[in-house]
């Protein structure tokens, strides 16, 4: 019940850090995940692709 109790309130400190991205900031993290996506498809068809010539 103690770590219960416990997790409650290092998850209230948490939440009352948060705070809602600036435009800015969620164009910047949108781009950065979108080449993210992008690299690791190209990668694995790049891979499935000589997966089938050899």
């Amino acid at each position: 019940m103690q770590r219960l109790k416990s997790f409650m309130l290092q998850s209230r400190r948490v939440w009352k850090l948060l705070r809602k991205p600036s435009s800015e900031e969620f164009k910047t993290i949108t781009k950065v995940s979108a080449l993210g996506i992008l690299v690791l498809g190209a990668a694995g068809f790049v891979i499935a692709t000589l997966m089938e010539i050899f």
